[in-house]
């Protein structure tokens, strides 16, 4: 099964929804702007991209220009960061086991099909 963190109303989202569902594999849909996932989750998540948390920050985002733009944050303030506005964690990511993928592209997920 395969979950992904999802916000209905991007595009590349939805595009990877649509690819996941297109070859009927099983899907938790976690709509993160609702259902904020934890640091302890998001630390998870990071592990499974292999990235840090500052590679996973939407810089275009309002939020990001207002509050962060130019400050340099530790991993686990930018975990803070992401808690406290969510829009700032990069969309759709996608975890099968202990493996993960950003769906930019979305083709990305046929990886973990």
């Amino acid at each position: 099964m395969l979950k992904i963190y999802h916000n209905p109303r991007c595009s590349k989202s939805r595009e990877t929804l649509q690819i996941i569902q297109d070859s009927n594999t099983d899907v938790e849909i976690v709509e993160y702007l609702n259902d904020i996932p934890t640091a302890k989750e998001l630390k998870s998540i990071l592990n499974k991209l292999g990235l840090q948390a500052s590679q996973i920050i939407r810089k275009g985002e309002p939020v990001f220009k207002e509050q962060f733009k130019g400050k340099t944050l530790s991993n686990d303030q930018w975990i803070d960061a992401m808690i406290q506005y969510p829009k700032l964690m990069e969309r759709p990511i996608v975890i099968k086991g202990d493996q993960a993928v950003l769906g930019r592209p979305p083709q990305n997920v046929i990886d973990l099909i």
